[in-house]
C-alpha cells in the first residue's frame, strides 16, 4: 500500500535532523520554510539558513533527505528537491579577526602517526599550567582526535551572545584550556566526506565565529600534508608562528621539510619557532634510566640544526602518554609525571622563542629546504 503523504509526516522526520552549533533540530531551529509542496511522491520545500556562505548548508540538505527517505520510505522523490535561502554577504571592511589573541601558533607535521595532536593537546595544557590564557583549535577536519584526547567527546557547544550583541560559539573549557573541534558537530561514527572547499569554510567558521575572549596564545593542530585548509588558514588568519613536529625516521623528516618549505615560502612566509622530535626514543615505564631508538636516533635534532631552525624539545615514547589521551587526561596534566616536565620544557621553550620574535619584530626566517 502506498504512502500517503502529508506536510506534518515531513516535518516529523526533519525533526530527527540536528543543526550544528545550535543542538537544535531543523523544525525547532525555525529552518523549515512553509513552503512545503507535495505532488504526489515528489516533495519540495526550502530550508532557511540565516548567515550567508553557511559551510554546513550541504551536508544539512543531504542529512534532511537522508531524513525523509528513512523514516517515510525510499518511494518519496526528495533528492534534489530541497531549495535553500540564505542572506547576501555583505562587503565589510576589513577588522583583525581575533583582535583578543596575541599568539596563533599552527602546530604541524608533514605525515601522519608522528603525535602532532599528542604534542598540541599536551602543549596546551602546560602552557595553561604556567598561567597563560590558551585556547586550543582541532583543525583535523577529517580526524578530529582532541575531543577524545580531553575527555569531552559528547560536548555540545552551544551560540552565546557576546557583550556586543554578536551570537558566537562558546568554547568547550577543559584543564584550562579552550577548546573547539568540527568533531563536536559532525557524528562520531561517520566519515567527513567534504570537498576542500567545504572543510576550509568550516574552518574558517570555527575559527572567525567562536567566542575565544582573550587568549595569549591559540593553538591550531592543523592536519598531516599541504592542503587548501593549510592555505586557508594562512590567508585567513595570518599566522604568528608555526612549529613543526617530527619523528626521527627518515620518511617523517623528508615530509617535515615540505611542511618547513611551505610555511617559508615568499607567498605564505610564517614563521618557524622550532622543530620537536616527537618519539625520540622509548623509555620502558620499569626501566626509566634506558634509551631505546626505535624509530632512529636524533633524526629531528640533526634536522633542525642543518636547517637554522631552534630544537624546542625531544619527547621519548612512553606508554603512559598513549593511555592517558585514550582517558580524556592529557600526560601534561600529571606536573609530577616525567612527560609533564618535559611538556612544561617545551611549554617554556616556545614562549621564550615568540617573546624573542615578538621583542625583535624579526621578518620571517628564510630557510632553505633543499637537502
Amino acid at each position: 500500500m502506498a504512502t500517503t503523504l502529508y506536510p506534518n509526516l515531513i516535518l516529523e522526520a526533519l525533526a530527527k535532523v540536528r543543526y550544528p552549533g545550535t543542538g537544535k533540530n531543523l523544525v525547532e531551529s525555525g529552518m523549515v520554510e512553509d513552503d512545503i509542496r507535495i505532488e504526489g511522491m515528489k516533495v519540495s520545500f526550502s530550508l532557511i539558513f540565516d548567515k550567508p556562505n553557511n559551510p554546513f548548508v550541504k551536508s544539512v540538505v543531504r542529512a534532511a533527505e537522508t531524513a525523509i527517505l528513512t523514516h517515510i520510505g525510499p518511494e518519496v522523490e526528495i533528492v534534489g528537491n530541497i531549495s535553500v535561502k540564505q542572506p547576501e554577504l555583505i562587503p565589510q571592511e576589513e577588522q583583525p579577526l581575533l583582535p583578543e589573541v596575541r599568539n596563533t601558533l599552527a602546530i604541524f607535521s608533514g605525515k601522519g602517526g608522528v603525535g602532532k595532536s599528542t604534542v598540541s593537546a599536551n602543549l596546551a595544557v602546560a602552557l595553561a599550567q604556567a598561567g597563560y590564557k590558551v585556547g586550543l583549535l582541532d583543525a583535523d577536519i577529517f580526524g578530529p582526535s582532541q575531543p577524545k584526547m580531553f575527555g569531552c567527546e559528547d560536548a555540545r557547544p552551544v551560540l552565546e551572545e557576546t557583550s556586543s550583541g554578536r551570537e558566537l560559539i562558546a568554547p568547550v573549557e577543559r584543564y584550562g584550556v579552550k577548546l573547539l573541534s568540527i568533531g563536536f558537530f559532525v557524528n562520531q561514527e561517520s566519515p567527513v566526506l567534504w570537498r576542500g572547499s567545504m572543510a576550509s569554510n568550516a574552518l574558517k567558521q570555527l575559527l572567525t565565529e567562536t567566542n575565544w575572549g582573550e587568549l595569549d596564545y591559540l593553538l591550531i593542530d592543523l592536519p598531516p600534508g599541504t592542503s587548501d585548509i593549510h592555505l586557508t588558514l594562512v590567508q585567513t588568519l595570518g599566522l604568528t608562528g608555526s612549529i613543526i613536529v617530527t619523528t626521527p625516521q627518515q620518511v617523517a623528516l623528508a615530509d617535515a621539510i615540505k611542511g618547513i618549505g611551505m610555511f617559508t615560502d615568499e607567498h605564505v612566509q610564517v614563521p618557524i619557532l622550532g622543530l620537536v622530535e616527537n618519539m625520540a626514543w622509548f623509555t620502558p615505564a620499569e626501566l626509566p634510566e634506558n634509551k631505546y631508538y626505535i624509530f632512529g636516533r636524533e633524526g629531528g635534532k640533526e634536522l633542525a640544526e642543518e636547517l637554522g631552525l631552534p630544537l624546542l624539545g625531544q619527547l621519548p615514547l612512553i606508554q603512559s602518554v598513549c593511555s592517558s589521551g585514550d582517558e580524556g587526561r592529557p600526560i601534561a596534566t600529571d606536573e609530577k609525571s616525567l612527560m609533564g616536565i618535559y611538556f612544561r620544557t617545551l611549554a617554556r621553550n616556545v614562549v621564550e622563542q615568540m617573546e624573542a620574535r615578538n621583542a625583535s619584530a624579526a621578518p620571517t626566517q628564510r630557510v632553505e629546504v633543499q637537502r
